[in-house]
């Protein structure tokens, strides 16, 4: 298959990702208006023998300081088969369309999932001593045909940015926690959590709490959360603004691209959901809760309605994104697996984000840079 890469239009782009059972959500055309800091542009894969589009990719461009030229980003991207036996006529005409473009360095993520944990396998790995991060347990499934892609991309001169192994040093989690919800029913997805989760949201039906929908006239009230999550979390908050934008920008391109979820107890929000839809792909994308009111378990009771809501969608995985990959239960980011490992779901392993250097000099001042900020 002979290919032809170059600009579309949004419209194209977006009929392209509706025609797939799932992409992640950077990936849609409306991305580009959430990050709106970074220029954009639209990218299409034709196939040469009948012009037909076989592959997309948006790529936020963001300009060094002073000077123009830009890191090229495709976030969980680009959509293509990454399983094609020449994956190099794939990626190559994007390089060089970048560079023209003004690119000194090409960061992507290919949306390769490499290793899956089972919950059991996990908890089995917390109770062993010897037994430090996920990679040190023998995963449930192994994608053989990622190591493949791992080889071409390492051969054609990519690198792959260290990160301690933990995950987080990539911008988009390496690691991530996902509820598989094809071919199962609700009976069986709920049997699978654990003693806790269970005990938990029956606690929060009898306690009454009632999970909500919102919608944009509640993202103040979400922010009040939120902002109180990030005081005790220690971590720096995203402005009100950004989420309006993020709720505008997805739900104009499809009502239903963005929710906004409220678990209540006596009339007072106690926790708060954002949830985002791509096809098949349902993602628990930001979450925040109040110091009070946590013996009702809202958490519990918001996710298990998030997760329903999901499966009426048709939905084939409900995706808690990112955890680290610490199993010590020392460890700051411990809470996270311990808490979405309840659910009974699977630990994922991606490939990671991958970088190219088209500039070697302002792709090392880049690094420099970004270490200081």
């Amino acid at each position: 298959m002979s290919l032809t890469l170059r600009t579309i239009s949004r419209e194209q782009h977006l009929a392209y990702i509706q025609s797939l059972p799932s992409a992640s959500h950077m990936q849609v055309p409306a991305w580009a208006d959430v990050k709106a800091e970074w220029r954009s542009e639209n990218l299409g894969w034709f196939d040469d023998r009948t012009g037909e589009l076989v592959g997309v990719g948006l790529v936020l461009y963001r300009q060094l300081p002073k000077i123009k030229r830009y890191l090229a980003y495709l976030p969980e991207g680009p959509v293509i088969n990454w399983f094609a036996p020449n994956l190099q006529e794939w990626i190559e005409p994007m390089l060089a369309h970048l560079k023209q473009q003004g690119a000194f360095s090409v960061k992507m993520g290919p949306p390769v999932i490499i290793r899956r944990w089972e919950a059991n396998t996990i908890k089995k790995g917390i109770q062993d001593p010897d037994v430090k991060r996920l990679r040190d347990l023998e995963a449930d499934f192994i994608e053989p045909r990622a190591f493949e892609v791992a080889d071409k991309l390492r051969r054609m001169g990519w690198q792959q940015g260290e990160d301690g192994g933990a995950g987080f040093g990539d911008v988009q989690p390496r690691y991530v926690y996902q509820v598989p919800l094809a071919n199962r029913s609700l009976e069986e997805v709920h049997k699978n959590f654990n003693q806790l989760w269970r005990r938990n949201i029956k606690k929060a039906e009898k306690a009454g709490v009632e999970v909500v929908q919102g919608g944009y006239q509640d993202l103040a009230e979400w922010q009040r959360l939120y902002e109180i999550t990030a005081v005790r979390d220690k971590f720096r908050p995203r402005p009100l603004s950004y989420f309006q934008r993020m709720w505008t920008a997805l739900n104009s391109e499809d009502p239903n691209r963005m929710r906004l979820y409220f678990a209540r107890h006596n009339g007072v929000n106690l926790s708060a959901a954002t949830m985002l839809i791509v096809g098949g792909h349902v993602w628990y994308s930001y979450g925040a809760s109040d110091n009070i009111g946590r013996e009702v378990r809202p958490s519990n009771a918001m996710q298990w309605r998030m997760l329903r809501d999901a499966y009426a969608l048709g939905a084939t995985v409900y995706d808690l994104r990112g955890i680290s990959d610490s199993l010590d239960e020392t460890d700051h980011l411990f809470g996270l697996i311990q808490f979405k490992v309840g659910t009974g779901g699977q630990a994922a392993e991606y490939l990671g984000e991958w970088d190219f250097p088209l500039n070697k000099l302002l792709h090392k001042a880049l690094d420099i840079y970004m270490s200081r900020r």
